[in-house]
C-alpha cells in the first residue's frame, strides 16, 4: 500500500484489524474511539469544506488536531480527561499508521508529541 492511502482505508483497518483482531479491545473502548472519530471528521469537513472520503492524512496534521482537541474543549465544553481520552484514541491511530505506512512516521511522531492536558482531581465527598 502507497503512503497515499487514505484516513478511509486506514481508519477501517484500524478498527478491525488492530482493536478487534490483534488488541481484543473492549466494546466501551471501540465506540470511545469511534465517537473520537466520528467527531474529528465532523470537524474536518466542516474547517476544510471536504467529505471524509477526500480527506488526506496530510490534513490531519498535529497543528489541525490540536485544533480539533481546542474545539472539544470550547465549542462541545468537554473537560480535560474527555480531551485527554479523545488524544489517546488519535495516539493510538497514530502509532498504527507508522507501523503500517512507515513513510509517515515523521508525521505520526508529531501526532504522538502532542500533550496530555493536565486537571486537577476532584474530591468525593462521602
Amino acid at each position: 500500500m502507497s503512503p497515499a492511502a487514505g484516513p478511509p482505508a486506514l481508519l477501517q483497518r484500524f478498527f478491525t484489524d488492530r482493536l478487534l483482531g490483534q488488541l481484543g479491545a473492549s466494546p466501551h473502548t471501540i465506540v470511545a474511539y469511534r465517537d473520537t472519530f466520528r467527531l474529528l471528521l465532523r470537524f474536518a469537513t466542516a474547517a476544510l469544506g471536504r467529505a471524509p472520503s477526500a480527506l488526506h492524512l496530510a490534513d490531519l496534521d498535529a497543528a489541525f488536531l490540536g485544533r480539533f482537541l481546542d474545539h472539544l474543549e470550547r465549542e462541545r465544553r468537554n473537560d480535560p480527561r474527555t480531551r485527554n481520552n479523545r488524544l489517546c484514541a488519535l495516539r493510538a491511530f497514530a502509532r498504527y499508521v507508522a507501523l503500517q505506512e512507515p513513510a509517515l512516521a515523521l508525521h505520526c511522531q508529531q501526532i504522538l508529541a502532542t500533550p496530555s492536558k493536565r486537571y486537577t482531581r476532584g474530591r468525593w465527598s462521602s
